[in-house]
Parts: structure tokens; C-alpha cells; sequence
């Protein structure tokens, strides 16, 4: 993602300007600080390498650690007993064979084997127990032994014990970090839509400069075919900007003026000129990196429960090898070769290794596959709640509908015109960021009607707007704001219930406290949500819409899209107390909203979900971000959460059963019974089948992509 990672600003990226954090910083699970010893064991500098460019070294490097160790492995194993005993090798030897498998496994052991042995002298500096440690512990005393018994001029050892350990452990952990790795494809393509350069006007001069040095407020230059390099408004020309590798929007959106643009996204028509609002790390697409990095880095509440099993594991594992010597060679009185061979089995095979990638790996895939497909979630907690939703709250407008409304009718009073009407509403509302004031002031617009001064602009939350028009005070807004100004409706009542039974929001105007007339607006409802909302409800989730709308329009959208519970007339300020009722009934419950105003809600819920290019604000509290302005992607999230958490499940039920039934099978429980016995090359083959079988199962969740796609 970052090609580059070097740069004369320390921990910045020379492109883009983000921030570079070292993965060191994220909250760790002991298989990540297992890992980032690994990393500081090949001697690899932190600062100013993004964790992108650090797991890439790592994996480059246990990769060649691994080919090593099998290279140097096949001769250790062909004059081994393993060779000799077992495959009938009958090879000749330069010198005596001890000696011979001394000069092979010491490399093994100390170049790939070296990243173990530094892990576990950090892992006891800091007074914990790790993977590490029980790795080191098994290849130290499988090498180490056989090292006394060459000395000693013993024709017997563990060499190949010491080497393959080291050798399936590194291809364990390698594929592991190629299964990592792979999930975020998807993040790097997008980061790689940066342009290295912008185009800076500056002085009556347009200049290229790198991404990296645009400040903001400087203005920059867009001609047709050039990539948005960081985020801005547009402050001349009108263009169509195609967003869909950033928002997953399908069409190219039309911007002018004022419009926002998102770095990353392509120009497609026209030559604007706009303003950098946002750079580096606080650009929209610098957050989607940042938020799906910290989900893959953060741990998932089962993961604690795995990480506190596998600490003891490590002292049952060691303790059981200890144990299992004890047992064979003080009580049972066996030859010493032969209860080191049981107690070195014991320890390398309960290795809790599995255990480790269990969660991890699931969460790196099922976040990256979300993140493909424009759904982001903040964390590992969050992953796995978002399969526990009960109940969904939806706010209407931007969320089921478009968020675009129109204004369809105006009808005026006795001694007013529609133009009056239009004009009248057009002055006060220019100064709200409603998107019913955006509706009014683009039919202003389109019958070239030009909006008064308004003075003392006051917004009325959840009710409407008020101001002082050429002298006049006008009222725009719902029949409660008129009734507690005491304006008389009846005039226009008939008009405004035939308006209200047609699913249109009303916007009634009053000047001097007497009723001026009455515009209607139709917001369409969104194409998928119908849709969305029956599939949800096939599964079982209650689906509740809430809206400041009045309760007549509230009830024909809500049949629309087949939704039975509504809560109309709702001020924004009250939004987060229905949803907390919903919380009192028991039910584990979601609030979906894409304003401001959903801010608190979407805190109060137990999972916020933002919707499309939603506010900061909303984007900043909510835990989900669903980046496309699609309702089915509430479902998408919660199915992919659901299979995400089934991988999780799989996987710590296999790697603790295994664990558990692995273990007293190495120490020799079989064999005075059955004369079964495992030798510790075949634990250590063992072990690591079982931490690839977990990997390989999370990487499977990207068959859920097939369920996702055809929702």
C-alpha cells in the first residue's frame, strides 16, 4: 500500500502525508506480540515503516527462514533414524553421522531458529509466557541433548526433531501471514488511488506538486481524467466525479460549487477548481484505512478468553513434558532416550500455536472481506456484536429514502401566489442546511424566483425555521410549530390531509401569523430498502423506522417497505430515547442513521451504523460504516458478522480439542496398551497441521462473499 517508506517528515508517508503507525502501537493479543518479537529478533527498525510494509518484511523473511530450514532439513532427516530406521536410507557419510547432523542443525537452530530463541528472552524479560517459550523450549532441549549425546560420542539424538520443529513452525506461521496479508488487497487498492501529485494554483499559476506538501485551503486544479489527491469543496466550474472505488456510488456524481470531493475518487468531465479541506491521515479515505487496520489489529472478546487458555497451556505443556520425564524414566524406570523422547513430544505438541491464530485470522479476513464490498467496522467487539442484533431502527430520510426530496405541490392562500410562496420560503430557508431547504431552494432556482434578506434566522429542531422578511415574520415548517404560534390552518386543511394521505412531507408557511400556504415534498423511497427490510425481517430482526415526519406520511412510507412499528413526530434530541425503549424490551438493538441529528441515537444503540457519506459527527460515533447508501448493506453486515463469529467458533473448538487430546497421547498414554507413540518430528508436524488447518478455515470465510453479493 505504501511503496515507499521513507521520507524526509519521520512517520509520514512521502504520497499522501498519513501518518505511519508502527503495528506495535495497536492493542496486541499474545500471538502479535509473539510476532513483533519476531520482528525486532531480525533486527528490523519500527519507526517510520507503516504495518503494512512491517508484516511484509516479516513474511519475507520467515519465508526464507523456512526454505532454509527444509533445505538443511532433508539431509538431517535422510541420516537421522527417521532416515535410516523408518525410510531405509543407507547413504554414505564423510564423517560419523552425530557429527555430521551436528554441523547441519546448528545453523538451522541458531539463523532460523534464532527468532524463537530472542522472542522467548523477551517474553521472560517482560515475566509473561508466550508460544515462543514453548517453542524455544521444545527445539532447545531437542538440540541441545542431542548435542550432549555427540559429545558424549552416543550414536543417538533428536537433530531432526530440533530441525523440523523449526521448519513446520515457520511454514505455520507463514501461511498465516499470507492468509493475513492477502485480506487487504482491498485496502491497498484503494490507497493506491492517490495521485503522487496535485495540481497547486497558486499566484495566477497552476504548479505541480507532490500530495504530500498540499496544505490546506490551498487550491487546486482539476482537469477530466485526473484523481481527487486529497479531500476538498469545490469553489469553481461544475464537473461529475465517479466515487465508486471510495463509496461504492455506481455513477459518476454530478458536483458544482460547494460540493464536496473525495480524494482518491476520479474526475470524469470537467475542469474545477477546489479547496484541500482535508489531508493526510484526516481524509476519508485515509479513515477507511486507518478504521479497517485497527479492526484486523483489535481483539475480539473470544480471543481473551483464548488468550488466557493458552497462557496456561504454555505451563500445562511444559509442566506435562517435566511430568511425562518424571513418569517414564524415575517411576516407570525407561531408558533416558526414551523418556526424553515422550517428554519432548509432549511439549512440542501442545504448543498452543492454533490456538493463537483462532480469532485473529478470522477477524483479518472478515474485515477485509467487509471493507471490499464498502463496509467498515471499527473493531474485533463490534465484528462480533453486529451478530447479536435483534432489533434495527432506521431513520427515514437518507437512510430508507433518497435523502433528496422534491418539492411536487404548492398551494397558496387568499391573497398569496405559489411564486410568493416559493419566494417567501426560499429566503428563510437559504440559511438552513435542511434537505427539505435544499428541495425549496432548487424550485426557487428552476422558476428563477430570487430569495429575499432574512433576518433573525432562528432553526426551530425537529419543527422548522422562522425569520423576519422585509419586514414580515415568517413561519416555514410542521402543524405543530403553526398551532404553537397559534396560526390558524383550517384554510388549507383539506389540502394539507389530501397531501399528508399521499406520503408527502408538508412544509406550511405563515407570515404575521396568519397561514400563507402549504409546499409538499417526495422524498422516493430507495430502490433496495423494500427489499432489504423483508429479508431482514426473514431473519428474524425486528425493523423499527423513526422519523420527525408526521405520523399520516410516516405511515405510507411505512407500508411502502412493510415496516409495522414506527415512531413519527420524533425531535432529534428524542431520537436516542426510542431506541434506548427498544433496548428496555431486552432486545439487542441497532440504530441506523446517516445526519447529525442520528449522533446521539447511534451512540445510545448498542451497535451505531452510519449510512453512506454521512456526516463526521455520525460517522465518528457510529461503529459501522457503511460507506454506499444502500439499506441491504445492514444486512450484509450482519450476515457477514454471523459467519465471521461461526469461523471463530470453529476454530477455538478445534484448536482446544486438539490441544487437549493431543497432549496425552505425545506424553505415551497409548502406548503400554496399544504400543503407540509419537516421536517429537511427527508432534511438531502435527502441531503445525493443526494452526494451518485454523488458517486455511478463516480463510474460507470468503465463500460468505457469494451470500453477500446476492442479497
Amino acid at each position: 500500500m505504501h511503496k515507499e517508506v521513507m521520507s524526509d517528515k519521520p512517520g509520514s508517508c512521502p504520497k499522501c502525508g498519513m501518518t505511519l503507525v508502527p503495528a506495535g502501537q495497536h492493542g496486541m493479543n499474545s500471538w502479535e506480540k509473539f510476532k513483533m518479537s519476531m520482528t525486532m529478533a531480525m533486527g528490523m527498525e519500527h519507526g517510520g515503516l507503516a504495518g503494512r510494509e512491517m508484516a511484509k518484511l516479516m513474511e519475507e523473511d520467515i519465508r526464507n527462514k523456512f526454505f532454509f530450514a527444509l533445505i538443511l532439513s532433508l539431509p538431517i532427516i535422510a541420516y537421522s533414524p527417521l532416515g535410516v530406521q523408518v525410510l531405509k536410507l543407507n547413504l554414505p557419510s564423510p564423517i560419523p553421522i552425530p557429527w555430521l547432523l551436528f554441523l547441519i542443525t546448528t545453523p538451522v537452530f541458531f539463523y532460523s531458529g534464532w527468532i524463537f530463541l530472542y522472542s522467548t528472552y523477551k517474553a521472560l524479560q517482560a515475566k509473561t509466557l508466550n508460544m515462543a517459550v514453548l517453542i524455544a523450549v521444545g527445539i532447545t532441549a531437542a538440540y541441545a541433548f542431542s548435542v550432549l549425546l555427540t559429545f558424549l560420542g552416543n550414536s543417538d539424538s533428536y537433530y531432526e526433531a530440533a530441525a523440523l520443529l523449526i521448519t513446520f513452525v515457520l511454514f505455520g506461521h507463514w501461511m498465516e501471514m499470507k492468509s493475513r496479508r492477502g485480506t487487504t488487497d482491498a485496502l491497498q487498492a484503494l490507497f493506491d488511488l492517490v495521485p503522487p501529485q496535485a495540481r497547486l494554483w497558486k499566484d495566477g499559476k497552476e504548479t505541480l506538486v507532490p500530495t504530500s506538501d498540499v496544505k490546506l485551503g490551498d487550491i487546486l486544479i482539476l482537469k477530466p481524467g485526473d484523481k481527487v489527491p486529497v479531500d476538498g469543496e469545490i469553489v469553481e466550474g461544475e464537473t461529475a466525479i465517479d466515487e465508486s472505488l471510495v463509496t461504492g456510488e455506481s455513477l459518476p456524481v454530478a458536483k458544482s460549487a460547494g460540493d464536496k470531493v473525495i480524494g482518491g475518487s476520479i474526475n470524469t468531465s470537467g475542469s474545477v477548481k477546489f479547496k484541500a479541506t482535508k489531508i493526510g491521515e484526516d481524509t476519508a479515505l485515509a479513515q477507511i484505512v486507518k478504521m479497517v487496520e485497527t479492526a484486523q489489529n483489535s481483539k475480539a472478546p473470544g480471543q481473551k478468553i483464548a488468550d488466557r487458555f493458552a497462557r496456561y497451556l504454555v505451563i500445562v505443556a511444559v509442566g506435562g513434558g517435566l511430568l511425562t520425564f518424571a513418569v517414564w524414566f524415575f517411576i516407570l524406570g525407561q531408558p533416558l532416550l526414551f523418556a526424553l523422547t515422550f517428554a519432548i513430544s509432549t511439549i512440542v505438541i501442545a504448543c498452543p500455536d492454533a490456538l493463537g491464530l483462532a480469532t485473529p485470522t478470522a477477524v483479518a479476513v472478515g474485515t477485509g472481506l467487509g471493507a471490499k464490498h464498502n463496509i467498515l467496522i471499527k473493531d474485533a467487539p463490534t465484528l462480533e456484536q453486529v451478530s447479536k442484533i435483534q432489533a434495527v431502527v432506521m431513520d427515514k430520510t437518507g437512510t430508507l429514502t433518497e435523502g433528496k426530496p422534491k418539492i411536487t405541490d404548492v398551494v397558496a392562500a387568499k391573497e398569496f401566489t405559489q411564486d410568493q410562496i416559493i419566494q417567501l420560503a426560499a429566503s428563510v430557508e437559504v440559511k438552513s442546511s435542511h434537505p427539505l431547504s435544499k428541495a425549496v431552494l432548487e424550485k426557487a432556482e428552476a422558476e428563477r424566483l430570487v430569495p429575499g434578506e432574512a433576518e433573525g434566522f432562528k432553526n426551530l429542531a425537529g419543527h422548522g425555521v422562522e425569520a423576519i422578511v422585509d419586514g414580515k415574520h415568517v413561519l416555514v415548517g410542521t402543524v405543530k410549530l403553526m398551532n404553537d404560534w397559534k396560526v390558524n390552518i383550517e384554510p388549507l386543511q383539506k389540502d394539507i390531509d389530501r397531501l399528508l394521505s399521499e406520503g408527502k412531507t408538508i412544509m406550511i408557511l405563515a407570515v404575521d401569523k396568519k397561514i400563507a400556504g402549504v409546499a409538499a415534498a417526495s422524498d422516493p423511497v430507495k430502490e433496495n430498502a423494500k427489499h432489504a427490510v423483508t429479508r431482514m425481517k426473514e431473519l428474524g430482526l425486528e425493523i423499527a423506522m423513526i422519523t420527525g415526519d408526521n405520523k399520516k406520511t410516516a405511515e405510507v412510507i411505512g407500508k411502502q417497505l412493510n415496516i409495522d412499528r414506527i415512531f413519527s413526530e420524533v425531535l432529534p434530541e428524542d431520537k436516542a430515547s426510542y431506541v434506548k425503549k427498544l433496548q428496555n424490551e431486552g432486545k439487542f438493538t441497532a440504530m441506523v442513521g446517516d445526519g447529525v441529528n442520528d449522533a446521539p441515537a447511534l451512540a445510545q444503540a448498542d451497535i451505531g451504523i452510519a449510512i453512506g457519506a454521512g456526516t463526521d459527527v455520525a460517522i465518528e460515533t457510529a461503529k459501522v460504516v457503511l460507506m454506499k447508501s444502500d439499506p441491504a448493506d445492514v444486512l450484509r453486515a450482519i450476515k457477514l458478522s454471523k459467519a465471521t463469529v461461526r469461523k471463530m467458533k470453529q476454530n477455538l473448538f478445534w484448536a482446544s480439542i486438539y490441544n487437549l487430546l493431543a497432549i496425552p497421547v505425545a506424553a505415551g498414554v497409548l502406548y503400554p496398551a496399544y504400543n503407540i507413540s509419537l516421536r517429537p518430528e511427527i508432534s511438531a508436524l502435527l502441531m503445525s497441521v493443526s494452526s494451518i488447518i485454523v488458517a486455511t478455515n478463516a480463510v474460507l470465510l470468503n465463500r460468505a462473499e457469494k451470500d453477500l453479493i446476492t442479497i
